[in-house]
């Protein structure tokens, strides 16, 4: 397939074969059943020699692909936190790639720099972050697509660790005296960064609802100042992965600014709720932050990989990732933002694209509708849970994730999620709180009311299987 006729022709099938797919996905199987290393018999040892024709790659797409595919927007998945996947989103995806362009500055594709600005605004506008963070807004402030929050929280961390040594002259002795902290249920990316830059990072003890307050961190740095090490960054969380609990912001905000602590805010998953006025109230004390990360590709219906990364004042990151050949240099470069700047990559898709399709095509209320429907949708399979007397809840159910566990032991809850498995008719993760083992429901794109009283359902005659099990094994 390589002329424009080909493309337009095979094109038009593709975007037929993927709305079927979309359209007859609860006729597959939710989870994926190859074992490891099942692909490579499959296929060639080496590249052809001859090309193919483009009924020959869909069919072995179809064959060979398929059946290694975990379907994410399968109405009976409820492992992860959504995955966007919105029609408009897809199509933008795929005008960027016909572009075929490298964003790494201004001059290298004026549209992708000024339209990542204007989505950068809109989307902090949408979730009603403070002016300070706009970069139309007359101060520093301003925000950048990166591709994921993991990616975002290693580059402000690499951007608060070069500061602290820029501002003190400290040579820190390769920044081993540094110290970064968190909750104990923070997302390990958190953990990830602090060991690509070198930074010890410390998990905090959390209240009874599973969130990290500002006493705990005040107690922690002063203990790591009386012991000579520096604190320079917290990550607080917006909605953990774990039970989607909102660490006490404002309190935090208030520690870190006395301290001089870099603060940023992981609101990967929970930030889109923001958009709604009900969830506002849960990000109080954002003024006080200096770096705050939302993923669109969650609840915001943008097809991953797509997150927008604000900071107060967007010099105390350029300023650490500004190199300048004289190839990349262009007569504009102080008058605008260059992206390269403020990222790890030098170059950048245009994902500002995708974020303008969907804004445009859903609008605020569409996005607003979009979030509660996933808040109830939880809210009917919590409903449910609770009037079960084998089965409780474990934590406040507050967006579109229900933490639970049946009654019992661990082990008996391990072997439960194993027969859920087996069974795969739906797909579940576990997880841990206070040491518990439980399970993660979460509600996702393709799920509809239906969805959620079927998963329920196979989940309720699980429980009873094993305690019926349970009480003929113990006559």
């Amino acid at each position: 397939m390589t002329t424009a006729e080909d493309f337009r022709k095979f094109g038009k099938e593709m975007i037929d074969y993927l709305a079927d797919y979309m359209e007859n996905i609860a006729d597959r199987k939710v989870v994926s059943e190859v074992t490891p290393g099942y692909l490579r018999p499959l296929m060639a040892e080496n590249v052809p020699n001859e090309p193919a024709n483009y009924k020959e790659v869909m069919e072995d797409l179809e064959k060979l692909i398929m059946p290694g595919i975990t379907h994410w927007q399968h109405p009976n998945f409820h492992a992860y936190f959504s995955a966007g996947r919105g029609y408009p989103s897809i199509l933008a995806d795929l005008v960027s790639a016909s572009f075929g362009c490298n964003g790494f500055s201004w001059a290298a594709s004026p549209a992708y720099t000024e339209l990542e600005m204007q989505m950068v605004d809109w989307t902090a506008k949408l979730i009603n972050l403070p002016d300070q963070f706009l970069l139309s807004h007359e101060g520093p402030g301003g925000g950048v697509l990166q591709g994921t929050a993991s990616e975002s929280c290693l580059v402000v961390l690499l951007a608060a660790r070069n500061e602290y040594q820029k501002r003190t002259g400290d040579e820190v002795n390769n920044f081993s005296r540094l110290v970064g902290y968190t909750s104990e249920y923070a997302h390990s990316s958190v953990d990830r960064a602090g060991l690509l830059a070198g930074v010890t990072i410390r998990h905090l003890d959390t209240d009874e609802n599973f969130a990290l307050n500002g006493e705990t961190l005040k107690i922690a740095i002063a203990k790591d100042k009386k012991a000579g090490l520096i604190p320079c960054f917290c990550c607080a969380t917006l909605g953990t992965t774990t039970s989607v609990a909102f660490d006490h912001l404002d309190e935090i905000g208030k520690v870190c600014n006395e301290e001089d602590v870099w603060l940023h805010v992981d609101a990967a998953y929970a930030g889109a709720a923001f958009a709604c006025e009900e969830y506002v109230h849960l990000m109080k004390g954002v003024e006080r932050v200096d770096s705050f990360v939302l993923n669109l590709h969650k609840l915001l219906l943008v097809g991953f990989d797509c997150a927008a990364l604000w900071l107060k004042d967007s010099r105390r990151l350029t300023d650490e990732f500004n190199v300048n050949p004289v190839y990349l240099s262009h007569e504009n470069k102080t008058t605008i933002p260059d992206y390269r700047h403020w990222q790890i990559p030098l170059g950048k898709r245009f994902r500002a694209l995708k974020v303008w399709f969907t804004l445009r095509l859903y609008g605020v209320s569409g996005v607003q509708t979009h979030i509660r429907q996933h808040v109830h949708l939880a809210k009917v399979f919590e409903k449910l849970a609770r009037e079960n007397c084998s089965i409780e809840i474990v934590a406040p159910v507050i967006l579109g994730l229900v933490c639970f566990r049946m009654l019992g032991t661990d082990e008996e809850n391990e072997l439960l999620l194993k027969n859920i498995l087996k069974e795969g008719k739906i797909h579940l993760v576990p997880s841990r709180l206070n040491g518990r083992f439980m399970f993660r429901f979460a509600i996702c794109d393709g799920n509809r009311e239906e969805d959620i009283v079927y998963g329920y359902n196979i989940i309720k005659e699980q429980v009873s299987k094993l305690k019926n099990k349970s009480e003929i094994e113990k006559k």
